[in-house]
């Protein structure tokens, strides 16, 4: 009968983890949350070497000291008795940032095989490890592996059935100058100065006689020395003269020396890489230059996103013309009713097939966001942002779900678990909706190029710069009336320059335009076709006068609410409030309500703004309106995510009634400012 082996995967984020996992599993995944959290457990079976192999992808963390969310998930896991064997899948390009979990893992005393991933990527950099080198001086085996090339798969997994009861570490040679520790070299990959062992030996001989259950005593012993909250309300342990302060900065300044150690000896070529890399962080990185270059950048952004976005989408319009007038033909021929013929045309072809017409827009946009972020620069951003960050009383790591805002607001919400404490991740769900996610890009591509033809890039450019001002002011608001804020330092390895992958650009802007796709074929298909039932319908059913349907209505009921921030039109009521849906339905909803089936083409927004004029909607009301959509309510998955990740309705409500305060307030102020100016 074959044996039972759980195995957990852990790593750094981004190490290659999930790739390598899932080239294991393949399509037998199964994900759920972990008990009691929101962080995602995902696993997966497979038969290998007559063994029944359980494999758990653990959440990625750069230590086991609990501070995240995740950091406490993956290390209480790992620390279970469901663990027979840990994978520490290290990027092999990262090396150096790699080892520090690496070297806490063998510090568990549970069988550890290390998975040296991206070999290809260690290979096009000119660099190289010595393979035989690096297992003598952690004492476990280090195999490369491709998780995206599949290579060196069956060997790791081969490698590990073997090492399932390799607690001890295997032959450790080193070339310290030993003294009295030779013993100790010989059996710990990590051995600390004589203060600190003579320390570790005392506590493990206390918990020892106080816990003789306890296994791992010197992990127990160090963890007491770091002052562990976990560890340390666990295992308590009276001795004032040995533990009389925090050894935790000591602990981790000594590993790292071991690690500059292990590198330097096993890890060649990189003198070159790191000094090239150093010259561009001195401008990239600056602290007068990076905020302006960063400004910059994302300008350069912008403009790809309207001048290319722009030319490619002329080619979407024919088409969508094509199909509208094709659809409308055709059920004529049919004699097909006139109502059918409104709901088809006016309805879906007019909401989903104008969204469509933003896809090039959107594509540019996600193209250029990948690249920055592959290239490794987006982690610059982070540590250009901690100072400002920790005037407001958040964390440079704050920013990071805030920069994934700009893509959809739903996974940096989630990635708010990187935050230390519950307070700064609510804090930080709560400003992250008003970064100006991928959603909002239909509404200012419609209403900048109606409005602001020759300034259509500045403008949308300037609801950016809004939407990171307005996070900022509020979560210095919030600051101030937070007397428990404790410092939260950002410590983040800024990776090493690289050219863009074109596969890992081409699955990132896949899996986003993916997305949008089937928003598309969803949300707003439902949500057109429910706008047209509300705009075709009234009180004596079926009319084709949209002032009398139930519509109508509801946004004359809501125009006192609109009107002092200059939307006090019942039409712009109305798609704001579907727009609460998903934001594109803003524009579905539009030309749903004006009866234009290509609203994004040059006709259909000449035919749009002379409606719109007709009703005194201007340039400051164009201007008012897409400041609205920035900051008001997001989309229902945003809001659904937010109550996931904070468990509480109360606080999610609390979010909406936020969040639309505050868009009024600064959309009041804009719209008054520009009365004033005009």
């Amino acid at each position: 009968m074959a044996q039972d082996l759980t195995i957990a995967f852990i790593g750094n984020p981004n190490c290659g983890k999930t790739t390598l996992f899932n080239a294991y599993t393949g399509a037998n995944l199964k994900v759920a949350n972990w008990p009691g959290v929101t962080v995602e457990r995902v696993e997966g079976s497979i038969q290998e070497h007559n063994l029944n192999l359980h494999l758990v992808d653990l959440p990625g963390t750069y230590s086991l000291t609990s501070y995240t969310m995740e950091e406490q998930v993956s290390r209480q896991f790992i620390m279970s008795n469901e663990v027979d064997m840990i994978i520490d899948v290290v990027d092999a390009s990262a090396l150096e940032r790699s080892l520090y979990l690496t070297l806490q893992l063998l510090e568990l005393g549970k069988p550890v095989v290390v998975a040296l991933n991206m070999m290809d990527i260690v290979e096009k950099r000119g660099l190289e490890i010595d393979l035989h080198r690096l297992p003598e001086m952690l004492g476990v085996p280090a195999i490369p592996v491709s998780g995206r090339n599949r290579t060196g798969l069956q060997i790791l997994m081969h490698t590990a059935a073997h090492h399932k009861k390799s607690v001890k570490p295997d032959v450790l040679i080193h070339n310290h100058k030993n003294g009295g520790l030779a013993a100790k070299h010989r059996k710990y990959a990590m051995v600390y100065s004589d203060g600190l062992e003579e320390k570790i030996d005392l506590l493990s001989d206390e918990l020892k006689r106080r816990y003789p259950q306890l296994g791992n005593l010197r992990w127990h012993a160090l963890k007491l020395l770091e002052q562990d909250q976990e560890i340390t309300a666990q295992y308590p342990v009276e001795r004032p003269d040995i533990i009389d302060r925090s050894y935790e900065t000591d602990i981790i300044n000594e590993k790292y020396d071991f690690i500059e150690e292990l590198i330097n000896e096993v890890l060649f070529y990189r003198e070159e890489k790191d000094a090239a890399t150093d010259r561009v962080d001195r401008i990239l990185t600056d602290r007068w230059l990076g905020l302006p270059i960063f400004l910059c950048v994302m300008a350069g952004v912008f403009f790809l996103t309207f001048s290319l976005g722009d030319w490619m989408k002329s080619f979407f319009d024919l088409l969508l013309d094509w199909l509208s007038g094709g659809a409308t033909q055709l059920l004529h021929v049919l004699h097909v009713s006139d109502v059918v013929i409104s709901l088809v045309v006016d309805g879906v072809i007019a909401g989903v097939g104008g969204i469509l017409t933003f896809l090039p827009n959107i594509f540019v946009l996600f193209v250029a966001l990948a690249l920055l972020e592959d290239s490794g620069y987006m982690a610059r951003v982070a540590y250009i942002m901690d100072g400002i960050m920790g005037k407001l009383g958040l964390s440079g790591r704050a920013f990071l779900p805030m920069v994934l805002g700009f893509g959809c607001s739903v996974p940096a919400i989630m990635a708010s678990r990187v935050l230390e404490n519950e307070r700064d991740r609510r804090k930080t769900m709560l400003v992250t909706p008003f970064m100006s996610c991928s959603a909002r890009l239909p509404i200012y591509v419609l209403f900048a190029g109606m409005f602001f033809e020759r300034y259509k890039m500045l403008v949308a450019y300037s609801l950016y710069v809004i939407g990171i001002l307005v996070a900022l002011l509020v979560a210095f608001l919030l600051h101030l009336g937070d007397r428990k804020h404790e410092p939260n330092d950002l410590l983040i390895e800024l990776p090493e320059y690289k050219s863009p992958s074109a596969r890992t650009v081409f699955i990132y802007v896949w899996e986003k335009l993916k997305d949008y796709l089937t928003k598309a074929g969803t949300t707003i298909f439902v949500a057109s076709i429910i706008m047209w039932l509300l705009l075709n319908f009234g009180m004596a059913g079926y009319t084709t006068e949209m002032a009398g349907s139930f519509g109508a209505l509801l946004g004359k009921w809501l125009v006192p609410f609109f009107a002092p921030i200059g939307l006090g039109f019942w039409q712009i009521a109305v798609a704001l409030i579907a727009g609460i849906s998903a934001k594109e339905v803003v524009v579905s909803s539009t030309a749903v309500l004006f009866g234009i089936a290509n609203v994004n083409s040059p006709g259909g927004m000449q035919e749009l703004e002379a409606m719109l004029g007709s009703f005194g909607f201007e340039p400051l009301n164009a201007y008012c309106l897409m400041v609205f959509c920035l900051l008001y309510v997001p989309c229902v998955a945003t809001l659904a995510t937010i109550h996931k990740e904070s468990n509480s309705w109360k606080w999610t409500g609390l979010t909406v009634l936020f969040q639309i305060t505050t868009a009024w307030i600064v959309t009041f102020v804009v719209y008054q400012i520009g009365l004033l100016l005009i």
